[in-house]
């Protein structure tokens, strides 16, 4: 009987983005950076798209192949913020950093970004008050990042390193609360306060969700770098 073979299994590689992809990823990031610029230098309101563009060095009408309004910067801000999230979680899964220092250090990450500009904050409390599609988009952003911040809290509980006689979703709540608040009241200063105010809301939040058969864990030191 003739022996059958059968041609060796094809490895799945990753496409790397074409020369087209990369172009207007590099547009896309400019005039999103060139929007929190300008945000920064101007206020949010003050800003106009043609500000935009004109920063960016790009024709007006390329800002609306990327962004449907300057309010769709906002929201981008936000995806930005849920990806590093996405990020922190995944990192938690595969190392084993304990959770009081990984949440103090996700808790300076996360307000990485808005630190260098006060007024995104500013123009993110606005755009809450004022813009019903950034509203609704970033409903959906909270929501999201509220079950990834259940599954660290979730995480921790499952370690032994956060008290497991609260819920999980509770925590995340007031862990989001602690941060967001934190930024909002910073932002009406734009001073060099952030890390002091997030380290300082850390510490208390802690105290309510150590473990309650040890003591509470020391503050752990995150560097500037």
């Amino acid at each position: 009987m003739p022996r059958i073979t059968h041609p060796p299994a094809q490895k799945h590689i990753a496409r790397q983005p074409g020369r087209r992809q990369r172009r207007s990823a590099e547009i896309r990031e400019k005039l999103f950076r060139a929007a929190l610029d300008q945000f920064a230098k101007k206020g949010f309101a003050a800003t106009t798209v043609e500000d935009i563009t004109e920063a960016a060095d790009v024709g007006k009408g390329t800002f609306f192949n990327y962004f449907p309004s300057k309010d769709h910067i906002l929201i981008a801000f936000g995806e930005m913020q849920l990806g590093k999230l996405q990020a922190a979680v995944e990192e938690a899964r595969a190392r084993h950093t304990p959770m009081p220092a990984f949440l103090r250090a996700l808790g300076v990450r996360m307000t990485a970004e808005p630190a260098r500009n006060p007024s995104i904050m500013r123009a993110v409390l606005q755009a809450n008050l004022s813009s019903t599609p950034v509203r609704e988009a970033m409903k959906t952003n909270h929501a999201r990042g509220h079950e990834l911040l259940t599954e660290l809290i979730q995480l921790g509980q499952s370690r032994g390193e956060i008290r497991d006689d609260l819920r999980a979703t509770e925590i995340a709540h007031v862990f989001r609360q602690t941060i967001f608040g934190t930024l909002l009241l910073w932002s009406v200063y734009g001073d060099a306060s952030l890390s002091e105010r997030i380290h300082a809301g850390f510490d208390l939040l802690w105290n309510g969700i150590a473990p309650r058969n040890s003591a509470t864990s020391p503050r752990v030191e995150i560097s500037k770098g």
